[in-house]
């Protein structure tokens, strides 16, 4: 009879500590989830910076690049036209 007790006894408190180890790998795996999502919005939000800035650059380059051309064609069309007078 002891036997018998003692057994659902120690089955009803297993069943117990079941259950709170779900709640707690539920709530851990929330955690997790939340954690994840801020790290990837944090190196989306990262990464779009640095693609700003990258453009940025570029696109001083490439104005950089027209002016200096311009400059060039200029001087060009000048000793052209100078060319031509002699």
């Amino acid at each position: 009879m002891k036997s018998i007790i003692l057994s659902l006894a120690l089955a009803v408190t297993l069943v117990s500590c079941q259950e709170k180890t779900k709640e707690k790998l539920e709530d851990a795996r929330d955690a997790v989830s939340e954690e994840v999502s801020s790290s990837i919005d944090s190196a989306q939000m990262k990464a779009e910076a640095r693609m700003d800035t990258l453009k940025e650059k570029a696109n001083a380059k490439v104005d950089s690049m027209k002016m200096k051309s311009a400059e060039r064609m200029e001087a060009a069309a000048k000793k052209l036209k100078e060319s031509v007078k002699k």
